[in-house]
C-alpha cells in the first residue's frame, strides 16, 4: 500500500481541490465495466450499434454484417464476445486521453502510432495497409497523396465509439493490412441536453514568439476565403479555353499580371504569435411518435490554432553524407482553422433502428514558410533566401443511411447506403528564391536578388484542385440457422471516382536590370514591371490533370457457430471484383501536345478466406487462432506520373503507373485473461507475408531529389504484442478516497519486418520512353531493410486517478515510439536510410465535473509533451549527420470548460 500511495501521490496536484471535489456531480461514470451476462447458457446476437461494456456506460459500435455474436457463457464485452481481436475506444476512454481529434486518441491503442498529419499505422504497417470506415461505411480522403483518410479530421467530440479490428473478417473490405478501423459516430441521446463549450491554448514555441504570415483575405479566420484567391480574369479564359503557353494567340506576359500582389506574395512577421482558441456546441433531443422514438443530435465546432517550427533541414547525396547539397534553416507558421458540424436521427421502433448520419468538415490550412540557407556544393558563399505562402482547404461531406430489421427471431437485415464527397483546394501555392552572392567585387554582392532566370533566383504558382465523390452501399443478411449457429450474407458495392488537378507557372526573365532584381516579390512581379521587361509566365506540368477511379463489387458468407460450450468458430469468404483506372485527363485544345501515356488499369478479382477459432478453457481465459487473405491497392496519388511537392515533410513525390496489387497472407494467435472486472492481460503473436509490397525509393529528377513508389518482390512481418488493464480500488483509505481508482494501461507492440530481394527479382517503374521498365529489384531495394513507417518498439502507459461516483479524472499518458524509416537513402548509392524518431512523449490530463447554477460543467485541463520532445529526422553515416527535417516540438498548456443544460 506505501508503494500504491506513493504512485497516488504523483497525480495529487490537480486532484486535492478538495472543496470541488466535495461537490463534484454525478457528471459521467468513466468506469467501462465488463457486465456478465445474467444468462450464462443462451446463444444471443448483439446489436452492434447499441451494445455495452457496462450497463452504465454503453458504446455505440455500427459495422457491416451489424451484430456480434455473443454465446455460451462469455459475457457481453464486446472485445471479449467479439469473434476477432478487436479494442474499442468508448466516448470514457477518449475522454480520458483529452485529445482533440480521433486520431490522437487511437495513438494509445495497443500496436498503433500516428504518422504525420493523423494517419494511423497499425503494427507498424503504413497507412496504405491501414482502413478507415465512418459506421461501416468507406470514407474518401481530401489529400492528394492518400486514398484513406487522415483521421484527425474528425473531432474526438463527434464520435461515439472507435473499433479497431487488427484480424480479418470477411464482413470487411479486402483491403485489409495491419486493421480496419471503424468510427461511429453519435446518435440518439438518453435525455435532452444542450452544450456549449470553449477553450485556450498556450504553446511554449508558437504562443507570444516570433511568427510568419501574409493577408491573404480579410475572411482568413473563418477558414473560407472571399474570393481574393479565385483565378484573374486572364488566367480564367485560359483555363477554359484550353490554352497552353506558348500556343499562338496566348499572351504569356499578360496571363502574369495580377497573380501576385501584396495580399499573397508579402509576408509579414508577427512578433507575438496569438493564443489557440476553440468553441463547440452541441444538442440533442428523443422524441416518442406513438410506438417509436426519433432521437437527433447535433454538433457544431470550431478551432484556430497556430504553430510555428524553426525547421533544420539539409540534404546530402553523397554515399557517406560528408558533404551537404543544401543546408536550410526555414521557419514555417501554420495557421490551422477547423469547422465541423453533424447531424444524426435515429429512429426506432420495435426491435429495428434506422439511423442517418449527415456529417460536414472543413480544415484549413494558412501556410507561411521563410527559409535561409546555403548549397555548399555549388557555392559555398552564396546564400540562399526562399519564400512560400500557400492555402490548403481540405473538406468533407458525407451522408450515409443505416438499417437494422430484425423481422423474425432469429433473422437480421441490414442496409448501408452513402455518399461522400472529399475536396482539397490549393490556390496560390507561391514560391520565390532570391540570392545573395557576399561577394566584395559584385556591386549587389550584400543584396538579396531574383533574376527570374532559373539559376539566380526564381517564382512559381502553383494552383491545385481534388474532387472526390464516393457512392456505396450494402446489405447483409443474418440468420440463426440453429440455435448455435449464424450465418451471414452479405454484399457490398463502393465506387470511387477522383478527379485531380494541379497547374505548374513559372515567371521567366531575361537580364533582369540591377534595380530590379532586388524588389521584394509583390513589386518585382507588379503589372507595371512585367510589362515593362516581357516577364513570361509559363505552364510547366504537361499533365496537370489526372482522372482516377475504383469500382468494387463484394459478397460475402460467413457462419459463427458455437461448436460446443468453450469452442467458437468464425469462418468465411469473400469474393472481390475490383476495377481501378488512372489516366490524363485531356485540357489541353491542342490534343497533340499532351503525351505522356502514363495511365493504369487494374483488373483483379479475389477469392479472400479467413477464420478465427476462440477456446476458452477457463470461464476468464480464452485464446485464439486466426488465419486470412487480404489485398492492398496502390493509392491513386502513387499512380499518377505528376509533381506533388508536400510541404509538411519538405519533399517531392511523384507516381508510378505499373503499380500492383499487394497480397497479404496473415496469421495470428492470442491469449486473453480477463482476471477482474473492468480489468484483462492479453498476449499476442502475429505474422503477415505480403506479396509485391508497395515501398519508395528516391532518385535525383531535374537536380532535386525526388522519391517514388514501386513493387518490391515481397516482405514478412511477424511480432508480439501486450496488453494490461488493471484498477487498484481505493476505497479502504476511506475519506476522499472513498469512491476513487486507481487507474493503470498499459500496452507494448514489437515488431520487425524485412523485405526480402532476391537475386533475379524485378520491378516495373514508369519511363516516357519506354512506359514498363523491368530493372533489377536491388537497384531500388535493399534485402533485409525495414518496411517504411514501422517502429520496433511502440509502447502506452496510462496512470491515472478517477471517482467512480462522479466526473473527476487525472491521467498521466506515456507514449514511446522507436525509430522508424521514414523514407529511403538515394538509390544507386549505400547512403543510409532518413529515420524518424518519435521517442518519449509525455502528457498530462486533468477532468473535473462542477455544478454551476444547477448546471453541468466540465474543466479539462491538458498539458501536452512535458519533456518538450523535438521532431527528429535524420541521416546518419558514421559520425557524419544530416538533419533532413528536425525541429522544436512546443509543450502545450490548455484549459476549456464545456457547459450542459
Amino acid at each position: 500500500m506505501t508503494m500504491l500511495r506513493l504512485a497516488t501521490s504523483l497525480l495529487l496536484s490537480t486532484a486535492l481541490l478538495s472543496p470541488a471535489l466535495v461537490h463534484a456531480q454525478n457528471i459521467a461514470t468513466p468506469a467501462e465495466a465488463d457486465t456478465p451476462s445474467s444468462d450464462t447458457t443462451a446463444t444471443e446476437a448483439v446489436d452492434a450499434t447499441v451494445e455495452q461494456t457496462s450497463e452504465e456506460n454503453p458504446v455505440e459500435v455500427s459495422i457491416p454484417g451489424g451484430q456480434i455474436v455473443v454465446t455460451g457463457q462469455r459475457d457481453r464485452n464486446i472485445q471479449r464476445a467479439a469473434p476477432q481481436v478487436v479494442s474499442i475506444l468508448g466516448s470514457a476512454e477518449i475522454a480520458r486521453t483529452g485529445e482533440g481529434n480521433i486520431a490522437g486518441a487511437l495513438g494509445r491503442v495497443t500496436g498503433l502510432s500516428v504518422v504525420g498529419n493523423g494517419y494511423v499505422y497499425v503494427r507498424g504497417l503504413g497507412d496504405r495497409y491501414s482502413l478507415a470506415m465512418l459506421n461501416g461505411s468507406p470514407l474518401p480522403s481530401p489529400e492528394p497523396m492518400k486514398r484513406v483518410v487522415p483521421l484527425d479530421l474528425f473531432p474526438s467530440s463527434i464520435i461515439a465509439s472507435s473499433l479497431v479490428q487488427k484480424s480479418y473478417s470477411v464482413n470487411y473490405p479486402g483491403e485489409f493490412g495491419g486493421g480496419v478501423i471503424n468510427l461511429t459516430t453519435k446518435s440518439s441521446p438518453d435525455e435532452p441536453f444542450i452544450s456549449i463549450g470553449g477553450g485556450l491554448g498556450f504553446d511554449s514555441e508558437t504562443t507570444n514568439q516570433l511568427g510568419y504570415t501574409y493577408f491573404g483575405s480579410s475572411t482568413d479566420w473563418t477558414g473560407f476565403d472571399n474570393g481574393q484567391r479565385n483565378f484573374t480574369p486572364a488566367l480564367q479564359n485560359y483555363i477554359t479555353n484550353g490554352d497552353r503557353t506558348g500556343d499562338d494567340g496566348v499572351d504569356n506576359i499578360g496571363l502574369g499580371k495580377g497573380v501576385i500582389n501584396t495580399r499573397n506574395g508579402l509576408t509579414q512577421r508577427i512578433p507575438n504569435m496569438p493564443v489557440n482558441s476553440s468553441l463547440s456546441l452541441s444538442a440533442g433531443k428523443a422524441f416518442e411518435l406513438g410506438g417509436a422514438t426519433l432521437g437527433v443530435i447535433a454538433t457544431a465546432g470550431y478551432s484556430n490554432k497556430w504553430i510555428t517550427r524553426d525547421i533544420l533541414s539539409q540534404e546530402s547525396r553523397q554515399d557517406d553524407l560528408s558533404l551537404l547539397e543544401s543546408d536550410f534553416r526555414r521557419v514555417v507558421t501554420d495557421n490551422r482553422i477547423v469547422a465541423n458540424g453533424m447531424l444524426g436521427l435515429g429512429l426506432e421502433f420495435d426491435r429495428n433502428k434506422i439511423r442517418w448520419t449527415n456529417l460536414y468538415i472543413r480544415d484549413t490550412l494558412k501556410h507561411t514558410r521563410v527559409s535561409l540557407g546555403t548549397r555548399p556544393l555549388q557555392n559555398a558563399t552564396t546564400q540562399v533566401q526562399q519564400q512560400e505562402t500557400a492555402w490548403y482547404e481540405r473538406q468533407l461531406i458525407d451522408t450515409h443511411l443505416v438499417a437494422e430489421f430484425k423481422p423474425l427471431d432469429g433473422l437480421a437485415v441490414d442496409l448501408r447506403g452513402g455518399y461522400s464527397n472529399s475536396q482539397r483546394e490549393a490556390p496560390y501555392e507561391i514560391g520565390f528564391e532570391y540570392l545573395r552572392s557576399n561577394n566584395a567585387i559584385d556591386p549587389l554582392g550584400e543584396f538579396f536578388v531574383n533574376n527570374l532566370d532559373g539559376t539566380s533566383g526564381s517564382a512559381s504558382v502553383s494552383f491545385s484542385d481534388l474532387n472526390e465523390n464516393v457512392w456505396s452501399g450494402g446489405v447483409d443478411v443474418s440468420y440463426k440457422v440453429l440455435p448455435s449457429v449464424t450465418a451471414t450474407v452479405g454484399y457490398a458495392f463502393a465506387d470511387f471516382n477522383r478527379t485531380s488537378s494541379r497547374r505548374d507557372f513559372q515567371y521567366r526573365a531575361i537580364n533582369l536590370p540591377d534595380g530590379v532584381s532586388i524588389l521584394r516579390p509583390d513589386h518585382l512581379l507588379s503589372d507595371a514591371v512585367i510589362d515593362a521587361f516581357d516577364i513570361q509566365f509559363n505552364e510547366v506540368n504537361p499533365n496537370p490533370t489526372f482522372a482516377a477511379s475504383l469500382r468494387n463489387h463484394a459478397a460475402y458468407a460467413k457462419i459463427d457457430a458455437q461448436l460446443m460450450d468453450s469452442l467458437q468458430l468464425d469462418a468465411g469468404v469473400r469474393f472481390e471484383k475490383g476495377n481501378m483506372r488512372v489516366s490524363p485527363v485531356q485540357v489541353f485544345a491542342n490534343a497533340s501536345q499532351d503525351n505522356s501515356g502514363a495511365q493504369t488499369r487494374i483488373s483483379n478479382d479475389y477469392w479472400l478466406p479467413a477464420a478465427t477459432l476462440t477456446w476458452e478453457f477457463q470461464d476468464n481465459m480464452q485464446v485464439r487462432f486466426n488465419a486470412s487473405k487480404t489485398i492492398a491497392r496502390p493509392q491513386f496519388r502513387e499512380l499518377i506520373l505528376q509533381f506533388y511537392f508536400d510541404p509538411d515533410t519538405n519533399r517531392i513525390f511523384t507516381g508510378n503507373p505499373n503499380l500492383q496489387d499487394s497480397k497479404l497472407t496473415n496469421a495470428e494467435a492470442r491469449y486473453e485473461w480477463y482476471f477482474d472486472r473492468d480489468q484483462r492481460l492479453s498476449v499476442s503473436g502475429f505474422f503477415k507475408r505480403i506479396d509485391n509490397p508497395i515501398e519508395t525509393y528516391v532518385v535525383v529528377d531535374t537536380n532535386r531529389l525526388s522519391t517514388s513508389f514501386a513493387n518490391a518482390p515481397r516482405a514478412d512481418l511477424y511480432g508480439a504484442e501486450l496488453e494490461l488493464q488493471k484498477y487498484f480500488d481505493l476505497s479502504d483509505w476511506g475519506g476522499f478516497w472513498e469512491s476513487r481508482r486507481l487507474v493503470t494501461v498499459t500496452n507494448y507492440t514489437y515488431t520487425k519486418s524485412k523485405l526480402r530481394v532476391r537475386e533475379g527479382d524485378t520491378t516495373s517503374v514508369f519511363s516516357i520512353v519506354e512506359a514498363d521498365v523491368l530493372q533489377p529489384a536491388s537497384v531500388l531495394f535493399r534485402n533485409g531493410a525495414p518496411l517504411t513507417g514501422q517502429s520496433e518498439h511502440i509502447a502506452n502507459f496510462q496512470l491515472g486517478l478517477e471517482d467512480t461516483d462522479g466526473l473527476s479524472q487525472q491521467t498521466l499518458l506515456f507514449s514511446y515510439a522507436s525509430k522508424r524509416v521514414f523514407s529511403r537513402g538515394l538509390i544507386n548509392t549505400s547512403q543510409p536510410d532518413v529515420f524518424q524518431d518519435p521517442g518519449l512523449r509525455i502528457d498530462f490530463v486533468a477532468r473535473q465535473g462542477f455544478k454551476l447554477f444547477k448546471r453541468e460543467l466540465e474543466m479539462k485541463f491538458e498539458a501536452r509533451n512535458l519533456t518538450g520532445r523535438r521532431n527528429i529526422e535524420f541521416q546518419q553515416s558514421g559520425a557524419n549527420r544530416v538533419e533532413v527535417n528536425s525541429y522544436d516540438l512546443g509543450r502545450v498548456v490548455s484549459l476549456s470548460a464545456s457547459l450542459k443544460f
